[in-house]
């Protein structure tokens, strides 16, 4: 059952429905794909997986996690929540500061939790496929953040905090009913691809042209 290495546990499509107790005790694992399995529920014992560093729990049933999930100060690679039932995350999980992607695509968050605005260390965020209808003023804070992917959602806005992303590389808003982009988007020093493509409520803001004329490719 193991997969590259002593450190790297696959147990992708292995039909499980529930984790085996034996999983929780590999605390010396690095990464641990738990996708597609059918699973309802995860035990608080994954908080003794200190050496985390990715973890898979996509494509599951899954409708909440557990706080002792925040204990995995050591996950800094991945975190694949996606295709579950979750409309919350635990406040805990701020403590990732050292995560570099999370992706809870495909759930049924009508915000994105405070607990992912808290992860500093964010390089890539993909919230697509969702019920969001708004977005936190304290999004701003993820300074680090280069990938912000928000399609398919119920957004008409976004917050003026959002142009404090300094390092923002893509922004996809695809599939979204915006009436209005805050102006504060057009001083986005590194942003190369805005997506607007399938957004049929919004008129052009002034300074859109003014983005494109400095190298950004907006589509829509």
């Amino acid at each position: 059952m193991q997969g590259a290495s002593e450190k790297d546990l696959n147990l992708w499509k292995h039909r499980l429905m529930h984790v085996p107790e034996w999983v929780w005790e590999q605390t010396h694992l690095e990464t641990l794909v738990l996708a597609d399995n059918g699973l309802t529920e995860v035990s608080e014992r994954i908080g003794r997986m200190r050496a985390l560093r990715m973890l898979d729990l996509g494509h599951n049933a899954l409708t909440a996690l557990p706080e002792a999930l925040g204990d995995l100060d050591a996950l800094s690679d991945f975190l694949y929540l996606h295709d579950n039932r979750l409309k919350s995350l635990p406040r805990s999980l701020e403590r990732m500061t050292r995560l570099r992607y999370l992706n809870i695509s495909e759930n049924a968050f009508e915000s994105v939790p405070e607990c992912v605005c808290g992860m500093a260390g964010l390089i890539e965020l993909r919230a697509s496929d969702n019920q969001l209808t708004s977005l936190p003023e304290s999004v701003g804070r993820l300074s680090r953040l280069r990938e912000l992917h928000l399609r398919n959602n119920k957004l008409t806005s976004l917050p003026e905090s959002t142009g404090a992303l300094r390092e923002l590389r893509q922004l996809d808003l695809r599939g979204n009913p915006l009436r209005g982009l805050p102006g504060s988007l057009a001083a986005l020093p590194r942003l190369e691809k805005l997506d607007l493509r399938w957004v049929t409520t919004l008129e052009d803001p002034p300074w859109l042209a003014d983005l494109e004329g400095r190298g950004c490719m907006v589509y829509r």
